[in-house]
């Protein structure tokens, strides 16, 4: 007999051995074996620490003992092995057809974009790249009276997003859209656009950790710089975003490439408590929206 936070002791240390890549959800091998042996002893999130005194069961052990070494074997991110990834203070579902949610625009919404946008007055919002829909959905969640378009290029991913939202039970105002960037939407103009588009280049795909070559790679291969999809994105930003409205894009580590691409753009960098970077903002009139 042991309890939960034997087990996330040792596999804590099993992880740390093992010289895995942390980077989808949590950054250490405490906070991933933590998440692991929760969800094999039936354990919610939230629930801890509280429930480390927790005695488990010998076929609770055999459970949590064989999603780690999936996790060291397969060297899979455990949100892949848990099909659960929080962003926002939401919940959602998540497999191998989506990108596991991780993006610090997770704090943005969180705060509804302020001071940029009074989140009263959004009645549109446009998730471009959504995947498992958990942008689109916080947003939903974070403006109660906006409506909110999430486009995607993946057939595939669309289906985890409307799991989503059916689960977060926002069908009425988030529409999944089957698209590539802008194509589909003529004519409709937003208060917010939003996305964490795919921004890794040729070269630094081929150096990402194992635990990368999971996710999909249309949502994250882009180009020789990394800014094909975003390219497409600044064309097309004038004629869907209000005047007042604002533009926020993540792009990683093609941060420095973008500057050197659009100078003429006054990008603003944000700044995250939780860590985190590479996001800029831009506002309607900055971009020459016409209105």
């Amino acid at each position: 007999m042991t309890t939960i936070a034997a087990l996330i002791a040792q596999s804590a240390e099993a992880l740390s051995a093992a010289g895995l890549h942390f980077g989808h959800g949590s950054d250490n091998a405490f906070d991933e074996a933590a998440e692991l042996v929760l969800f094999g002893a039936g354990r919610r999130h939230v629930e801890a620490p509280g429930v480390y005194d927790v005695v488990v069961d010998e076929a609770t052990a055999r459970r949590v003992q064989d999603l780690i070494a999936r996790r060291i074997r397969e060297r899979v991110p455990a949100a892949y092995l848990t099909h659960r990834m929080w962003f926002a203070g939401l919940e959602f579902y998540v497999d191998e057809r989506v990108l596991v949610p991780r993006s610090p625009i997770a704090e943005l919404v969180e705060t509804g974009f302020s001071p940029w946008l009074d989140a009263s007055r959004i009645r549109r919002v446009l998730d471009i790249g959504t995947g498992s829909g958990c942008i689109a959905c916080a947003c939903a969640v974070a403006f109660p009276a906006a409506d909110v378009d999430a486009v995607d290029i993946s057939v595939s991913a669309l289906e985890v997003a409307k799991i989503n939202i059916q689960r977060h039970r926002l069908a009425a105002r988030v529409r999944p859209v089957h698209g590539n960037v802008y194509a589909g939407l003529e004519g409709t103009r937003y208060d917010l656009i939003v996305a964490n588009p795919p921004y890794v280049s040729h070269a630094e795909m081929a150096e990402l950790p194992l635990e990368y070559r999971h996710e999909p790679e249309l949502g994250l291969r882009a180009g020789a710089d990394g800014l094909d999809v975003v390219r497409r994105i600044l064309a097309g930003a004038d004629a869907h975003l209000e005047r007042d409205g604002i533009l926020v894009v993540e792009v990683g580590d093609s941060e420095a490439a973008l500057i050197a691409a659009f100078p003429q753009l006054p990008f603003t960098w944000l700044e995250f408590e939780r860590g985190g970077g590479g996001v800029f903002l831009l506002t309607g009139k900055e971009i020459g929206v016409r209105g």
